[in-house]
């Protein structure tokens, strides 16, 4: 009985809190975007979010790939702001753009080296440009354009990219900023910081880039290692800011150690994407970039409410309600 008691209080507690932050997070209403003046580059400076490429636009072009940057960059019907891409590190110490742990989803990596899951830090980079990146894209209309692309036939933008080809290209054709993830954790994640920090600081990009994770122990190095480096929050970073907006309380933002929350508009019972949030954010120098946002009606409302970044698999849709008139 006594445990059960006890359970009971748990559950009534757990449920008054989600009560309380239901009805604060309801708030939300007429509250307007308020005027920013801070240094922080990832904060809009035109009253319109920032359009962010979700793996280089992988809902419309082969996502992480050569190719996907090029069609970004050079189409004439939207703009690309930020480009996110995400990285591993290969065996030989080369960092590749790849989303997800292993290469079986987006490539012929099963074919080709005769085994499933297989991921980047078993191969090296030499390894993983034979394989065909583009194996998998379909189109709007459910064409495969590059599906069986095999050897010579494999075009080069096509293959398995590196971080340093992307930054010279991106570099060499605009002035863009990034939102780099970095998906190994440990060691290796540990490892592919130090590789990522020395590319950033050697073409001087420090501060045209934002790296995430979600693993804590990269997010922890990040701050011991390399504290010149502009990073997001980590998860339990963001809910602890997230709550203390609801509060109002000040937090010092010297120790904060993020300068950008990279979020979804909702998570659970939570609306993380209020005006009144946002305006708590840029209060205390945050940029607020949300993710992965594909409706339209969504990408729509969140502009509106003063969102400093629309991370999107389709970058010309959120372009063009973005910049509708």
């Amino acid at each position: 009985k006594k445990a059960f008691k006890t359970v009971l209080i748990a559950i009534l507690i757990i449920a008054a809190a989600l009560l309380l932050i239901s009805f604060l997070t309801s708030r939300e209403t007429s509250v307007p975007v308020a005027a920013y003046s801070g240094k922080n580059r990832y904060i809009t400076p035109t009253g319109k979010a920032m359009v962010s490429a979700h793996r280089s636009g992988g809902g419309i072009f082969p996502e992480n790939t050569l190719l996907a940057f090029k069609s970004c960059v050079n189409s004439d019907t939207f703009n690309t702001d930020i480009f996110e891409f995400d990285l591993h590190l290969t065996s030989d110490n080369v960092l590749v753009l790849l989303h997800d742990d292993t290469l079986d989803r987006t490539s012929n990596a099963e074919e080709h080296f005769g085994e499933t899951n297989v991921k980047p830090s078993t191969k090296t980079y030499k390894q993983l440009r034979e394989l065909n990146m583009g194996e998998s894209f379909k189109d709007n209309n459910g064409n495969q354009p590059y599906k069986g692309l095999r050897g010579n036939d494999i075009p080069s933008d096509l293959r398995i990219v590196r971080l340093e080809e992307v930054l010279d290209y991106l570099c060499a054709n605009g002035n863009y900023s990034f939102i780099i993830e970095i998906k190994d954790s440990g060691e290796l994640g540990k490892q592919a910081t130090d590789e990522l920090y020395r590319v950033l600081y050697e073409k001087k990009l420090l501060d045209r880039a934002i790296v995430g994770t979600f693993h804590g122990e990269v997010t922890k190095y990040i701050d011991e290692s390399h504290p010149d480096m502009m990073r997001s929050a980590g998860i339990r970073e963001a809910v602890s800011f997230y709550l203390t907006s609801l509060l109002g309380i000040k937090r010092n933002t010297e120790k904060l150690g993020f300068d950008a929350l990279q979020i979804p508009p909702k998570a659970a019972v939570l609306n993380l994407s209020t005006t009144r949030f946002i305006n708590y954010a840029h209060a205390h120098d945050i940029a607020v970039q949300y993710w992965t946002v594909n409706d339209e009606e969504q990408i729509r409302e969140l502009n509106e409410k003063g969102a400093d970044a629309i991370i999107s698999d389709i970058p010309d849709v959120a372009y063009r309600i973005i910049n509708a008139e």
